[in-house]
C-alpha cells in the first residue's frame, strides 16, 4: 500500500479534516504508542498504519478495504 492509498482510505473513512486530525492525535497502541503520522514518519508500512488505526477505532472487515472505485474508462 502507498501512503496516497492510506490517505483515501482515511479520507473515505473519517472525512478529509478529521483523518488529519486521529493521524496526529490518536495514539496507536499498536504501534508503539506513536500516532499514525509519526509512524508513517519512521517508515512504517502505510498498510500496517492503516490497520493499526482500522483496529483501535473498531473499523468493521468490510470497510478495511474502502470503497469500490470504478475503472477509468479509456
Amino acid at each position: 500500500m502507498r501512503i496516497s492509498d492510506f490517505w483515501r482510505l482515511m479520507d473515505d473513512e473519517f472525512g478529509p479534516a478529521y483523518s488529519r486530525v486521529l493521524a496526529s492525535d490518536l495514539v496507536l497502541t499498536g504501534l508503539g504508542g506513536k500516532t499514525a503520522s509519526q509512524a508513517l514518519e519512521k517508515g512504517v508500512e502505510p498498510k500496517r498504519v492503516w490497520l493499526a488505526v482500522c483496529d483501535i477505532q473498531e473499523i468493521p472487515q468490510e470497510r478495511r478495504l474502502g470503497r469500490d472505485i470504478k475503472p477509468k474508462q479509456a
